[in-house]
């Protein structure tokens, strides 16, 4: 096997089709063929199944994603170290959390492993920044979660093994304007709750998921927008939001905003990346660098 090789293989696997390999790669699509069909000759198996609906991975194929990916990350920190560059970190974050976590972060890494340089892809949708963690265009991602599972949280976790550690606590408020009825009142529980009207993002969204398990599906969903809109929603009136402190830190000092008495538990901010990628030179150190915890969670 060459490294050409399984660089054409795993970019096959990741677009299913010849020609959006070749636009990826920068190659001919006849090219590309070709260096699958020597990879498969070299193996001695079909690495793929051709058919109308594109390039469909075999068993074998499957089975060989993973050493690929090994092998060309390995390859990639060996030139790396012989060429005694800075290690880099890839980091992708939710939107939400580039400004207010993400510099933390890079502080705590420039701390403890001075001299990491750190590659930062802000995106607003969790399954979009797994799926560049799983296919290696990110060595780890973070984002919220709750519970000791990765998905506690309500979200579909993807089929590869991937592991996480949970950096710190995200605390949550229940906010609402100051003339709310239930502004003042304390030992709130969520069946006070079951006549609002509860403003929210999509499905997707952290703060709706929370919100899912923390309230039930008492509160009418009133579809708002983002945390910018939520709040500034809530301050006119028009609901009762579920959002970082964070966000709304600002707007409960200036009293545009007032936290309803409900007991909150506190979300994580967890950083995930491939289980695999665990074995590259120094990735694991710098992984739990910016993390308080000392051992990894499986």
């Amino acid at each position: 096997m060459e490294l050409r090789q399984l660089r054409v293989f795993a970019a096959v696997f990741d677009h299913r089709t010849v020609t959006a390999a070749a636009v990826a790669l920068g190659l001919a699509p006849s090219s590309v063929s070709e260096q699958v069909r020597s990879l498969e000759s070299a193996l001695g198996v079909s690495l793929f199944d051709r058919g109308p609906r594109g390039m469909e991975p075999t068993a074998a194929g499957q089975r060989l994603r993973g050493w690929a990916r090994s092998l060309l990350d390995t390859a990639e920190q060996a030139v790396r170290d012989v060429r005694a560059e800075r290690r880099r970190l890839r980091l992708g974050a939710l939107e939400t959390l580039a400004g207010s976590h993400v510099p933390l972060v890079l502080a705590r890494l420039a701390e403890r492993r001075p001299g990491t340089d750190v590659e930062v892809h802000a995106d607003g949708s969790r399954q979009a920044l797994f799926a560049d963690v799983v296919a290696g265009r990110l060595d780890a991602a973070l984002l919220l979660d709750s519970g000791e599972k990765l998905g506690g949280l309500g979200f579909p976790p993807p089929a590869e093994p991937l592991a996480f550690v949970d950096l710190d606590p995200v605390p949550l408020a229940l906010v609402a304007a100051p003339a709310h009825a239930l502004a003042g009142r304390s030992a709130l529980v969520p069946a006070d709750l079951g006549r609002e009207r509860l403003l929210v993002n999509v499905p997707e969204c952290s703060f709706r998921m929370a919100g899912d398990q923390i309230l039930g599906t008492g509160p009418e969903r009133v579809r708002a927008g983002g945390v910018t809109v939520m709040r500034a929603w809530a301050e006119h009136g028009l609901g009762i939001a579920l959002l970082p402190h964070f966000a709304v830190a600002d707007s409960l000092r200036a009293g545009t905003l007032v936290r309803l008495g409900l007991p909150l538990p506190d979300l994580s901010l967890r950083l995930v990346w491939r289980e695999d990628r665990e074995a590259l030179p120094g990735l694991r150190d710098i992984l739990y660098a910016v993390a308080h915890a000392t051992h990894p969670t499986p």
